[in-house]
């Protein structure tokens, strides 16, 4: 048996950049530079993603994916997440005036 959330998150949750910077560079010795090559993108590429000015696409979830070891779908779920969070917070009064359909 699941216990349903149904309280919404307060805290932002964390940009797939900031776990990158935070997390997986520090861990694996990482500059900006030396990603950027490692996956071969440039390194405005990398900084915009690092600094949240930029969102991971499929492509990148890929390429760190294939980088770090991990999935595709865990940095677009984060990416997703944070996009999710921060539509609800930008559009909350529109999303409320929208009436649920009951079922016939």
């Amino acid at each position: 048996m699941s216990i349903k959330n149904i309280k919404p998150r307060e805290i932002e949750p964390t940009h797939p950049g900031e776990m990158l910077r935070e997390d997986f560079m520090p861990d694996f010795n990482l500059t900006t530079a030396e990603l950027a090559e490692k996956l071969d993108v440039s390194r405005q590429t990398v900084n915009e993603l690092l600094l949240k000015r930029r969102a991971v696409s499929p492509i990148m979830a890929l390429r760190l994916s294939r980088l770090f070891g991990n999935t595709a779908e865990f940095w677009l779920n984060a990416q997703r997440a944070c996009d999710l969070w921060k539509a609800q917070k930008e559009h909350a009064r529109e999303i409320k005036r929208i009436k649920p359909l009951n079922a016939a």
